[in-house]
């Protein structure tokens, strides 16, 4: 598919997504691409900082304007200052520098807010470190200088640095300033990220992603300027805090769910074979049947929680959220819907022999009055292995259908192709 010739002035993304190597007019070294909605204040000093970088170092580059619906002449600025200007029907901050790297045509990418918040003049030093090999170079206002009134209380104190530790957390990334806009990547490293978000979170899955890839990240030293707009800035403090905090949960099946079932189902399981015996007496209080109860209702939603990551992760493989996982491939290959199905009936099985049983010391005592306390400690291990067999027969059903896809792709790839 064929792009716009580019001496047009004004572009909007088509429906599907170009390749790169099809758009026409050479290929420049770098591609500055800055996300525009009403920046008419700032727009025009940002790109002529720009034009002065590549002059100056005699970088040959490209400024891109993706502009998010501005209705106050910021696009007649980008066109009359010579920058391309891409026009963007969806909105959201991602959905802009999403659409805007795309279309651009770099071999590397920096990316800078139009609010004239970012010092552009150290373009040449995120680019000197794409230039040595590395994928992700993002700017660190906290090794550098955040100037009077730059960045809010709020954000500087509490929102960057938890957001920041918890990718460090979650994803072992390395970098110290997480939610900085100033970064710069390869168009290889873009393509293999293959991003999704269409709002401010944008910037945490960039990060997210390239932790995960493995792929060779750095950081600047950056300064942060006050915004030089007078207009209330697009960021929502909480509703963009929170969908960072979601995107970054749901893609890490393992802090999501994994490790608070495995706490649920050890807590459970420890808890119920103390009281298994006998009620126990600690300082006083005495824990009986109520609280085996409790445990095996850990044990259960805990097992349920453990299946729900394996799903979580197995569909986020598949639909390229997430890059594959040596691991996963480990527990896939060594169980399968046969095993599952013998497991879980195994329990079933037994379960349903432990209620037998119930039944059977019930007739014995001529179905009359019976001690609770010691009926319900058979009851409640009995209940317990008919849950938990009926949904790990019920999950390895679930996981084939996830599966089928994937298993009819691996049989139809020809195995000379490698």
């Amino acid at each position: 598919m064929k792009l716009p010739s580019p001496d047009l002035e004004s572009r909007t993304v088509p429906d599907s997504t170009p390749d790169p190597s099809e758009v026409p007019g050479g290929t420049p070294e770098l591609s500055v691409v800055m996300p525009c909605l009403d920046e008419a204040e700032t727009l025009g000093g940002c790109i002529e900082k720009v034009q002065n970088v590549f002059r100056d170092h005699r970088i040959d580059g490209e400024i891109i304007v993706a502009d998010n619906g501005s209705t106050d002449g910021s696009s007649a600025i980008a066109r009359r200052m010579g920058a391309r200007l891409i026009s963007i029907k969806e909105k959201g901050y991602g959905n802009a520098l999403r659409h805007g790297i795309e279309l651009s045509r770099g071999r590397y990418v920096i990316t800078g807010d139009a609010d004239a918040s970012h010092d552009l003049s150290q373009i040449p030093l995120f680019l000197a470190k794409l230039r040595e090999g590395y994928d992700l170079v993002i700017g660190n206002r906290f090794k550098g200088t955040i100037q009077a009134g730059a960045m809010p209380p709020l954000h500087r104190y509490l929102g960057t640095p938890v957001l920041t530790q918890l990718g460090k957390l979650l994803f072992r990334s390395p970098c110290g300033d997480q939610q900085c806009g100033f970064r710069g990547f390869s168009r290889a490293a873009f393509s293999r990220m293959n991003l999704r978000s269409t709002g401010m979170e944008f910037a945490s899955e960039v990060v997210m992603k390239a932790s995960c890839l493995r792929l060779r990240i750095t950081e600047v030293p950056t300064t942060q300027f006050p915004a030089g707009r007078r207009r209330p800035p697009h960021l929502r403090t909480w509703r963009d805090g929170w969908r960072h905090l979601r995107l970054m949960l749901l893609h890490s099946p393992r802090w999501l769910f994994f490790y608070p079932g495995a706490l649920l189902v050890l807590a459970g399981v420890v808890i119920g074979a103390w009281l298994l015996p006998g009620p126990q007496t600690i300082q006083g209080i005495t824990f009986d049947i109520h609280t085996l109860l409790y445990a095996a209702t850990a044990v259960a939603l805990g097992f349920q929680s453990v299946t729900f990551a394996v799903f979580t992760k197995v569909y986020a493989i598949r639909e390229g959220l997430l890059p594959e996982d040596p691991r996963i491939q480990r527990l896939l290959g060594a169980v399968s819907l046969e095993l599952g199905l013998i497991g879980g009936a195994a329990l079933v099985v037994f379960g349903f022999g432990a209620s037998l049983y119930a039944v059977a010391s019930y007739g014995a005592h001529h179905f009359g009055n019976l001690d609770p306390v010691k009926t319900m400690r058979l009851i409640i291990p009995a209940t317990l292995s008919l849950t938990l067999g009926g949904e790990i027969m019920l999950s390895s059903l679930f996981l084939s259908v996830l599966l089928l896809g994937r298993r009819a792709e691996s049989a139809g790839r020809d195995p000379a192709a490698g």
